[in-house]
């Protein structure tokens, strides 16, 4: 197997720690595994070279600053695996063989990284190359960065590029788990979990594989999330299945729109939960729920509208924070989903501006971590759906 490990700051925190990350690559590589590695900056160096900057500095000076931490880190991984008999070299920016290239903007140069990350690949040839992560260089021959996560995002780019068969991303956690063990009792580790669902998770605040990195993951490599502790990179830990893509969806069946109204909603502890538990009851599937300062709003199928309605119905004469109950339909959902939306500031407002500027009525719009719903009437619903349509297309 080709494998690209990285190990994170935590993973790299003191010599014990490096010396454990060494004993893991050189077991994988005595078995006779073809490696690559990317290293972050041993511990908080990072965040704690940006703390010392206070001065006026430009983004040049800025990036070689913060670029020691990483440089230092390959330099005592390569020592320790040529320690153990491994044939070891560090790549970092201004190396002969360094493969990760920006352009003028600062973004990846997508056609040069891949050109740099295959002759890379072919040239191993049992020697393992030590990359520093988050690190890239410009057409210039100067240093920049990935930004924050970017040893991930490195990882797995070179993981697609240099054809690799499985990522590893050795971290401080045992994976995904199922709750934070700092909080929750009983967490323990979900074995398998998909891009999307791990997407979702990471733009909430979950810190194991930056979001920016799953961006590169393609359906082909393999990648895993494993602890420091484990000790082999190739086997356990929380496996990252699928591939990510920008889609653009559009429910077949029309929707009905069912809102409920009462001056006390917001007051009213668990009205949610007893409202969804009643349309669960009948066996009535809720594809969206939307809540105002007085109102709470499902969308459920429209051929379920009538049972919906009067469920609802015999809600609002029980609950004395409820006030009527009303329905409009048909309306229809187009969903946009997107890996990046959530690092495009102004996206909303792009989706938004040309469906009103077709005079579309937008019902409603949900958003979450990765996706936004528009709803709209169903009449105006292949309309909404060529205007997004176009949208992604330029």
């Amino acid at each position: 197997m080709r494998v690209v490990a990285k190990f994170g700051g935590t993973s790299l925190g003191s010599g014990d720690r490096i010396n454990r990350a060494a004993d893991s690559v050189a077991a994988a590589v005595d078995a006779g595994h073809e490696i690559a590695v990317v290293a972050s900056a041993m511990g908080n160096t990072t965040d704690e070279l940006l703390e010392e900057i206070h001065f006026d500095a430009d983004e040049p000076d800025r990036a070689e600053i913060v670029s020691m931490g990483e440089r230092t880190s390959v330099r005592m991984l390569k020592a320790a695996l040529s320690a153990r008999g491994v044939d070891a070299v560090f790549l970092e920016p201004g190396s002969e063989q360094w493969p990760v290239i920006t352009d003028k903007r600062g973004e990846v140069n997508v056609e040069a990284t891949k050109e740099r990350a295959d002759e890379l690949a072919s040239e191993m040839d049992g020697t393992v190359p030590v990359i520093t992560g988050f690190l890239a260089e410009n057409e210039d021959g100067g240093v920049t960065t990935l930004g924050r996560g970017g040893s991930d995002t490195t990882a797995v780019m070179l993981g697609t590029y240099m054809d690799a068969d499985e990522v590893v991303i050795v971290t401080d956690v045992e994976g995904v788990m199922t709750g934070d063990p700092s909080v929750v009792e009983g967490a323990r580790n979900v074995g398998q979990i998909t891009v999307d669902e791990l997407r979702n998770l990471s733009f909430r605040g979950a810190e194991v594989v930056a979001p920016s990195a799953l961006s590169y993951k393609d359906d082909d490599l393999h990648v895993r999330v494993v602890h420091y502790q484990h000790g082999d990179l190739l086997a356990g830990g929380t496996s990252v299945t699928g591939q990510f893509e920008n889609l653009i969806d559009m429910r077949e069946s029309p929707l009905s729109c069912m809102t409920l109204a009462g001056r006390a909603i917001r007051n009213r502890p668990g009205i949610l939960a007893d409202l969804s538990t009643a349309l669960g009851a009948g066996n009535i599937n809720i594809d969206a729920v939307a809540s105002g300062m007085d109102s709470i709003t499902f969308y459920v199928d429209r051929e379920e509208a009538e049972r919906a309605e009067n469920i609802l119905h015999q809600e609002v004469i029980d609950e004395e924070s409820l006030s009527s109950v009303t329905v409009d339909d048909p309306i229809a959902v187009i969903r946009v989903t997107g890996g990046e939306l959530p690092n495009e500031p102004g996206i909303i407002h792009e989706l938004v501006a040309p469906v009103a500027e077709a005079h579309i009525n937008i019902h409603d719009l949900i958003t979450s971590a990765t996706s936004v719903a528009l709803f709209v009437d169903w009449d105006d619903k292949e309309q909404t759906l060529e205007i997004l349509q176009n949208h992604f297309q330029q």
